[in-house]
């Protein structure tokens, strides 16, 4: 005689909202388990049979993903209380049931998908880029020395996941502090030869309301970036970079320090 054995499965608890303006509220869901489960997996079988833990049919879960591999950062959550990336989540490491919100930094699109502008603006502002114009053929650029190279490219593996910005007790709706990740892309791109060009710009930029003199030191953005990125030490090199511009536009002078 067979005996029955309850089959496993995976608890979730999911916050719901339809718009941005509708009311928020938490929807249950249990689902089969399969091994090596991440929580992308576990939404994807949500979306494939939309209903609830009452049995009752629902709306599949929203949420943003692109790469699946820890590089796009679209797919960052808030997973039972920590901002991370849902892509690496594994559920057989999660305490069950698994609570999804989205994350609270950013206003919600709906169910667990956010509007990150207000990061991408940031970036805007503080010129995160390199202004070459691709039009025609300029010729190879100067080269970094290696080991600035090597401290750059950590710095370069942001993914703009705006989990740093969820982790900062800084950077909320009564702040317009641009956050962490802004911040060290301006120590990136000063960094380089050719974006040292435009390094007093950008330092103009985080010299002013919500720049770097809102940051409060918490050091939350160094333990939660999936990166590793050493944000606090950007920060510091940019308090002295800034010190020096501001001497700079007080005595005048047209010398790079």
């Amino acid at each position: 005689m067979a005996i029955a054995t309850e089959e496993k499965v995976i608890k979730f608890e999911i916050h719901r909202q339809d718009d941005e303006n509708s009311a928020p509220y938490f929807e249950e869901f249990e689902i089969p388990y399969r091994a090596n489960m991440n929580v992308i997996s576990a939404l994807m079988e949500i979306r494939r049979n939309p209903f609830n833990k009452k049995g009752e049919k629902t709306t599949p879960v929203s949420w943003d993903m692109g790469c699946l591999e820890e590089v796009c950062g679209a797919c960052s959550m808030v997973i039972n209380g920590k901002p991370r990336q849902s892509c690496t989540a594994l559920v057989d490491q999660l305490e069950q049931p698994i609570r999804l919100e989205p994350m609270k930094t950013f206003p919600v699109v709906r169910d667990l998908q956010v509007d990150r502008s207000r990061m991408f603006d940031s970036l805007k502002r503080v010129k995160a880029w390199i202004p070459i114009d691709g039009t025609y053929d300029l010729g190879p650029g100067p080269r970094m020395p290696e080991k600035k190279r090597q401290w750059a490219y950590e710095l370069s593996k942001c993914m703009t996941c705006g989990v740093c910005l969820e982790a900062c007790p800084n950077v909320n709706s009564k702040s317009d502090f641009i956050g962490p990740a802004p911040l060290s892309q301006v120590r990136l791109f000063n960094a380089h030869p050719t974006g040292a060009m435009n390094k007093n710009e950008r330092l103009e930029a985080i010299m002013g309301d919500g720049g770097l003199s809102n940051c409060g030191n918490s050091q939350n953005c160094v333990e939660a970036c999936p990166k590793g990125i050493p944000l606090t030490t950007s920060i510091a090199a940019l308090n002295r970079d800034t010190n020096l511009q501001m001497f700079r536009n007080f005595f005048g002078s047209d010398k790079e320090v």
